[in-house]
Formats: structure tokens, C-alpha cells, sequence
């Protein structure tokens, strides 16, 4: 694993800090939640965020001719 040292101006700082508080987790991990989001790491079937707001979205369902007739 890489140590990286980051500087963040303070009200990101402020913002990652109370996102990860109220996703229930280390600053850390949020950083890297949030990055592999980003990435599009994170599996579409990813818990739903406490806002609301999916991790990521959700797949589209049906083929292509499941469209109501």
C-alpha cells in the first residue's frame, strides 16, 4: 500500500470530514470510496448512500424490446 501526503484546502477538508461521519467512515476510506466511485470501481449493486444518492447508478433493467406496449 502507497502513504500519500495530500493537502486539501480546509473546507474540503470540512466536507470530506462530515460525509465520512455520516457514511460511518474513516476520513480514509471515504477518500478512497469516493475515488474509486469516481473511477467507476465501485459494483453497481453498492449499498444506497444516507442522502439517498446510490454510490453509483443503478443498471438499467430489461433488453431492448422490454418497453411497455
Amino acid at each position: 500500500m502507497v502513504k500519500l501526503n495530500l493537502r486539501l484546502p480546509d473546507d474540503l477538508h470540512a466536507r470530506l470530514t462530515a460525509q465520512a461521519a455520516a457514511d460511518r467512515r474513516s476520513l480514509n476510506s471515504e477518500i478512497l470510496h469516493l475515488i474509486e466511485v469516481g473511477l467507476g470501481v465501485v459494483a453497481s449493486d453498492a449499498p444506497v448512500r444516507p442522502g439517498g444518492d446510490p454510490a453509483s447508478p443503478a443498471p438499467l433493467r430489461g433488453g431492448p424490446d422490454s418497453s411497455p406496449a
